[in-house]
């Protein structure tokens, strides 16, 4: 390995990781010699997830289950992390989720978006990151070094027509990317993001919804193809990494040329 793109003696926090995206870069930071803490709101993949990538890997692979959407819970979360190696050298605020529908209905049938799911979108894409940076990076400053990951979304880049509040949501991270960076990089933490497109994971979305995005894919995306989640692992191992110390407040797509 390029001695810039290895992660060994670094210790990761991936939220949301028990599942699609997260479990790539979770993947590819423990095969880059990282320890991984995954984080989850529940342990129905979580465990069998953490204990099959330690098998795979030989890495230390920790779960640690919270709601990272909570502020407090954020907390606890970031203070059993610390108590793995006693430092986080990468965050990797991951969490996020869409609910598809308009904000207000356009034909008769079409259920607009409800107050609480605004609320809950807007918690899983935006705050989340907001808290767990804010916990998390602390320390990073204190020792002057460290990486904030944040994972946006396509629809961030172009227009969503019924994922409004989504889209929302995803765009304020990239604005929270670009003034975290110049805040925190006189401070040795680098943050930057990822904005993937179509990603879908077997497991969540079953094989119907996965050829489903295989067909939607060879419509929207040049290269005809959905993403392996892997991928994004990749694309996020570059940044977590010393190969990316003088790349701050960007955003990096990874999605097959849709927002090209």
């Amino acid at each position: 390995m390029i001695s810039e793109f290895s992660l060994v003696g670094k210790t990761a926090l991936i939220t949301g990781a028990s599942r699609g995206i997260g479990t790539g870069i979770a993947e590819v930071f423990a095969e880059a010699g990282a320890t991984v803490i995954v984080n989850s709101l529940t342990n129905r993949h979580l465990d069998a997830f953490t204990a099959s990538l330690q098998e795979r890997t030989g890495r230390q692979v920790v779960p640690v289950v919270g709601d990272a959407t909570d502020p407090a819970v954020v907390e606890d979360i970031v203070a059993r992390s610390l108590a793995v190696d006693g430092k986080i050298d990468i965050l990797v605020n991951n969490l996020g989720d869409s609910i598809p529908r308009p904000l207000v209905s356009l034909k008769e049938g079409d259920a607009e978006i409800t107050i609480q799911e605004i609320e809950t979108i807007l918690a899983l894409n935006l705050k989340a990151a907001i808290y767990c940076s804010r916990a998390a990076c602390k320390q990073m400053i204190a020792m002057r070094q460290g990486r904030v990951i944040n994972i946006s979304s396509f629809a961030a880049i172009r227009g969503t027509p019924g994922n409004s509040v989504y889209a929302a949501g995803k765009a304020a991270l990239g604005g929270l990317t670009r003034s975290l960076a110049l805040e925190w990089a006189p401070m040795g933490v680098g943050v930057n993001a990822i904005a993937p497109g179509i990603f879908p994971d077997p497991i969540t979305v079953g094989e119907d919804g996965y050829l489903k995005a295989e067909e939607i894919a060879r419509t929207l995306v040049p290269m005809k193809r959905v993403g392996l989640l892997r991928e994004v692992g990749l694309a996020a191992l570059f940044l977590a990494s010393s190969a990316s110390n003088y790349i701050v407040g960007q955003t990096l797509s990874v999605d097959g040329g849709m927002t090209t």
